[in-house]
């Protein structure tokens, strides 16, 4: 994705009903029912970690939302960490560089809150290894993780120095509950 096809934009600055399309259509309109939507349950995406991409004609092509979740430790503790995700691009627009696009601008934003004193958290997604790896994302540290709803344990990626202080077995859900 080139400077000169792509804006990237605050998901914010989207009306949510075309976000809602677009994941529809990416995703289908049963997407409600996977695992990823159970573990950040009744949350609001992150306005400062998530945002959409729009093509050279101001098209709606792709976005990224991140969401505030927990690893509950065996005595029921939240530790608190962000679920990247969903990261959407539209089919015809596909590897175009869109979605590799998404996540560095959402890495950029994380280093920048870092850099002004935010805590440093963890990073939390489903997806495939081969592609999320080159942004630091491992199943190193997710094996005693579950989820509430089936996953395939080899998808289940994170990464982050916070890495280090979660709990190494626990189950993921929504933050605050």
């Amino acid at each position: 994705m080139s400077n000169d096809t792509a804006t990237l934009i605050p998901l914010s600055a989207v009306e949510p009903v075309m976000v809602e399309q677009l994941l529809d259509r990416v995703f289908g309109e049963d997407r409600h029912a996977r695992t990823a939507y159970r573990i950040r349950a009744g949350m609001n995406w992150l306005e400062a970690l998530s945002f959409a991409a729009l093509d050279a004609d101001d098209m709606l092509v792709a976005t990224i939302q991140c969401w505030p979740v927990a690893l509950h430790d065996r005595e029921g503790r939240p530790v608190p960490l962000v679920m990247v995700g969903p990261v959407a691009v539209v089919p015809e627009r596909q590897g175009e560089g869109f979605g590799v696009g998404l996540m560095t601008a959402m890495l950029d934003a994380e280093r920048r809150m870092a850099a002004d004193g935010a805590p440093p958290l963890a990073q939390v997604l489903i997806g495939d290894a081969e592609y999320y790896g080159r942004f630091g994302f491992s199943a190193a540290a997710t094996g005693g993780w579950k989820c509430p709803g089936p996953y395939e344990a080899e998808r289940l990626l994170a990464r982050g120095a916070a890495l280090s202080a979660m709990p190494a077995e626990g189950m993921l859900g929504p933050w605050g509950k």
